[in-house]
């Protein structure tokens, strides 16, 4: 899957929801980021995944220049849990992660004249 789990996540979350996961770095739970965090990510069926989706097209510019982190849910405090089982449908404990980023992908070079007709 060269996105994440953009397309199949099981549920996604506001990014002005989940507040509560920046800064990234300041949060008490397991961080998996870059390769890790890719790692874990093609371990989890998609469906197992939660996804900070972006608000606007500030939080997406935000969102993209992230590095991939993936958070396993069982890893955050009572507090945590509280805050994001209330931005969500589903039970938070059905899900394994939380992806904030997208995945690297390789992509072709591409010539202009490839978009062209002749």
């Amino acid at each position: 899957m060269p996105i994440g789990h953009f397309e199949s996540a099981g549920e996604s979350i506001e990014y002005g929801a989940a507040g509560c996961l920046f800064p990234v770095d300041e949060l008490d739970a397991t961080v998996l980021q870059y390769r890790d965090a890719q790692l874990a990510l093609d371990d989890v069926d998609g469906s197992n995944v939660i996804v900070v989706a972006p608000t606007s097209l500030a939080t997406s510019y935000s969102l993209t220049q992230h590095a991939l982190t993936a958070i396993p849910v069982d890893s955050f405090s009572t507090a945590v849990q509280t805050q994001l089982s209330n931005e969500l449908d589903d039970p938070l404990d059905t899900f394994e992660l939380i992806q904030i980023g997208k995945r690297n992908r390789d992509s072709p070079n591409h010539s202009l004249t490839e978009f062209t007709t002749a």
